[in-house]
């Protein structure tokens, strides 16, 4: 079984910048304008997830392959998190109505 967990904090800031390809001082920009929220440890050590790390990547790729500036980048990561939210809520709704079908029948 595995028990791994995207969403756990693992990596210090200085190895979170080396597998993203961008200088410290950016990600904590980056945390400063609210693109990113890494954990914190009981020393107050910033630490970041791979779904922190997947989404920093997704940032760089936006700025550096298709030229978004920041404002639109933040713009894009929302629109992005509220359609995940819609298809969440989408698949409750389907889900309900099959249970609603089978009780149905």
């Amino acid at each position: 079984m595995d028990d791994f967990d995207e969403r756990e904090p693992r990596y210090v800031i200085s190895i979170a910048a080396r597998m993203v390809g961008v200088r410290t001082h950016t990600l904590r920009y980056y945390e400063r304008v609210g693109i990113v929220g890494p954990s914190r440890s009981r020393g107050n050590i910033r630490l970041y997830s791979e779904s922190d790390i997947a989404q920093l990547r997704r940032v760089k790729t936006l700025m550096d392959d298709l030229g978004v500036n920041l404002a639109g980048v933040e713009v894009i990561m929302r629109m992005m998190q509220r359609m995940l939210e819609l298809q969440g809520q989408v698949q409750e709704l389907e889900d309900e109505m099959d249970r609603i079908r089978e009780d149905g029948t």
